[in-house]
């Protein structure tokens, strides 16, 4: 698939009922729930591992953004930035990370949107809800999250991961951890 698809940040306007029938859907699931699990143990160097070379993170700031290059985004990064931020994540001195924020990430609802096995190329999507704590006040994330995935033998690699935030329109204080 890759980052130059015309077609990547393409969604579909309505979902199947229980998604793509005769899709089992754990799989996906479970790769879902790996990929939390290690953005709340701040393994954030094997969850960028997870992505393809080409692979995007993007975080639109507006409802209803249809790609990351008509507006801002609050997080639109490919490889190379996702790296820069995991290094200053790492950087004892970073004031927007002393103390760490600690996370949990629950995934839910997660529908096979699209798929071609063939290809070995998916759409799945999910409802997120990240819990935040640092300095003593908790904040959370409600979002709809859609991850085009690539069969990478038995598991898969993510070509984009799109989060939707419910007030993507809001104002934030720093958002410092991927969601």
């Amino acid at each position: 698939m890759g980052a130059a698809n015309a077609d990547l940040f393409a969604l579909p306007e309505t979902s199947l009922p229980g998604g793509v029938p005769g899709i089992d859907r754990e799989p996906f699931e479970l790769f879902l729930i790996h990929e939390a699990r290690l953005l709340d143990d701040r393994r954030f160097e094997d969850w960028m591992a997870l992505f393809t070379e080409d692979g995007l993170y993007w975080v639109p700031a507006e409802a209803g953004q249809k790609d990351p290059w008509q507006s801002a985004s609050l997080f639109f990064d490919d490889r190379d930035l996702m790296g820069t931020r995991i290094a200053r994540l790492r950087h004892p001195r970073i004031h927007v990370q002393t103390p760490p924020s600690r996370t949990n990430h629950v995934v839910a609802n997660v529908i096979v949107e699209e798929a071609d096995e063939d290809a070995g190329r998916y759409l799945v999507s999910s409802s997120s809800w990240v819990a935040e704590y640092r300095l003593d006040q908790q904040r959370v994330f409600a979002a709809r999250q859609y991850h085009r995935l690539e069969r990478d033998g038995g598991s898969f690699r993510i070509a984009l991961k799109r989060v939707h935030l419910i007030n993507c329109d809001s104002a934030f204080e720093a958002m410092a951890v991927p969601i």
